[in-house]
């Protein structure tokens, strides 16, 4: 007579919480930015989107044909503090890539009154900076925050539909992203052809700034801004004693990481020379 098979007594261990795979929305991150009921300061883990964007593709981007028809009222406080004209207030100060907002955020203390504008091209990063914003105006002496405004915008290819020539005072590119691969250097933020933007949007002894970790990088932005004709490298001096270029190496999300992991900042910045006298 056959001995029945004998099966184990012990409890199966209990199921396991499944993550929800790769690239599938379990909708809690959207619930967050719909609540209207949310109070305080917007949290970061709930717009997180892949740290880097493809600048040739159509991000569906709504841009003004010219920035004379830019409406800028709904991007600045009303109630921010204007010029004893009656002439709109202008930005003077542009963060390229602006990612999470932190250099925008903390410019205000050393640079009071001047307007300045995020651009970033990452749709939930940008709703980040704005909701950030917005919280911040909100809260007491938030009213430093109504001259702070972020869009999405490609600045690699709409730069002159927001800003007039010589419009701005500073320009920073922060940590932008260095596409290491060879067949990937045309996507980099500086080129030949963008540093001609660049200093068709910045004013006469206006400052180009930028930093980033990756010393090839540096190296290429060095390289194209010495050798464009409108641009004059800062001495070592002038640097140092330049307020922005602390915040900036302190104050952004990428700039933090780095200080944390213990990383090397490379730093270069380029004066706006004066236009030539045409010659006939």
């Amino acid at each position: 007579m056959s001995t029945p098979p004998t099966t184990s007594t012990s409890a199966s261990p209990p199921a396991k919480r499944q993550k929800a795979a790769s690239g599938q929305r379990t909708g809690h991150r959207s619930a967050y930015r719909s609540d209207p009921t949310r109070q305080g300061l917007p949290q970061k883990k709930h717009y997180r989107q892949r740290a880097h964007a493809n600048p040739f593709s159509d991000h569906q981007l709504v841009y003004p044909p010219c920035p004379q028809e830019m409406d800028w009222s709904k991007h600045f406080s009303p109630s921010s503090p204007t010029t004893s004209t009656s002439k709109e207030k202008k930005v003077e100060v542009a963060d390229i890539g602006c990612g999470f907002g932190g250099l925008i955020i903390s410019l205000p203390k050393v640079l009071p009154g001047v307007r300045m504008l995020g651009m970033e091209i990452r749709t939930q990063v940008t709703e980040y900076v704005d909701e950030r914003i917005r919280a911040l105006r909100r809260l007491q002496g938030g009213e430093v925050y109504g001259d702070v405004g972020v869009i999405r915008a490609n600045a690699m290819k709409f730069l002159p539909n927001f800003f007039e020539r010589s419009q701005l005072q500073k320009v920073f590119l922060c940590f932008p992203d260095p596409h290491f691969k060879a067949r990937k250097h045309k996507a980099r933020i500086v080129s030949p052809t963008l540093a001609s933007e660049y200093a068709y949007v910045l004013a006469p002894a206006g400052i180009m700034y930028t930093i980033t970790d990756v010393e090839d990088l540096h190296h290429w932005m060095a390289k194209h801004f010495d050798e464009h004709p409108l641009f004059e490298r800062l001495t070592g001096e002038e640097v140092d004693d330049d307020v922005c270029v602390a915040v900036m190496k302190t104050d952004t999300e990428e700039g933090k990481k780095v200080e944390r992991n213990g990383g090397k900042k490379f730093v270069a910045c380029w004066r706006r020379r004066v236009d030539p006298e045409w010659v006939e």
